[in-house]
């Protein structure tokens, strides 16, 4: 049986474990800061026309800065990964801005691009995009160099190189590097949404817990995990359509 087959067993079974720990924080814990759960399930259900504005904001924020990172990440690293020039003049850089806490450039971007969407948007991009460079370069450095010869040796032009080489090559360590950059995404957004905006996730669980309404700053939790989960199994989606090679997984 593969994992798609599997899969509403195996989401159930993890829902339910989630409850379970989820009810006996609450018990244990007996403190207001941990709702009882399922009380915020209902007034997530009864809310959630109110959250809904909140999703498709965080959703297009978190979609475009995908887009953008990805257009500009995968010729960047085919370009580093195929040049030994471009790799020697490039990863270093990339090491050395890799690591940095890029939120801390909130505000570098908020006067740059305005209050809008396009800080936050911004924001995400410049954090997500060195990894999505990485995971591409990392994709055409590990191509056996036989491969290339190979090409050489049936006149594929650059474009048949791509398509019936580096494309298949890569196409696994991009959709690796997404899956990392989702769950980073979602966590620099919800940062980002904190200042200058009334709508989105981070605004919305922020603002619940400025007032100490702890049933509604769940509610804003239990959406940003769903934006999560839809995310990921776009992902998954993506990966079985576009790698039919590997459909077994």
């Amino acid at each position: 049986m593969n994992r798609n087959k599997k899969f509403p067993l195996d989401t159930f079974i993890g829902l339910i474990g989630l409850f379970l720990v989820w009810e006996s924080l609450y018990f244990v814990v007996s403190h207001p800061v941990i709702p009882e759960p399922i009380k915020t399930i209902r007034l997530f259900i009864e809310v959630f026309p109110i959250l809904l504005p909140h999703i498709f904001s965080s959703l297009f924020r978190i979609l475009s800065a995908i887009l953008i990172s990805f257009v500009i990440s995968v010729p960047l690293g085919i370009w580093i990964g195929s040049s030994k020039w471009a790799d020697r003049l490039l990863s270093p850089l990339l090491y050395f801005i890799y690591p940095i806490p890029k939120v801390a450039f909130l505000p570098v971007f908020m006067l740059v691009f305005g209050l809008g969407d396009a800080s936050k948007i911004s924001l995400v991009v410049w954090i997500i995009v060195f990894q999505l460079i990485l995971s591409v370069r990392d994709g055409i450095n590990q191509i056996d160099q036989s491969y290339y010869q190979v090409m050489q040796m049936m006149h594929a032009s650059k474009w048949q190189t791509f398509i019936y080489l580096l494309y298949p090559a890569i196409l696994p360590q991009i959709i690796s590097g997404l899956r990392v950059c989702i769950g980073i995404a979602v966590a620099s957004l919800f940062f980002a949404e904190n200042y200058a905006t009334q709508f989105g996730l981070g605004y919305y669980i922020m603002n619940a817990w400025s007032v100490i309404d702890y049933s509604q700053m769940f509610c804003g939790i239990l959406a940003l995990c769903l934006v999560g989960f839809l995310l990921f199994k776009l992902i998954d989606l993506l990966e079985w359509f576009l790698t039919p090679w590997n459909k077994s997984i």
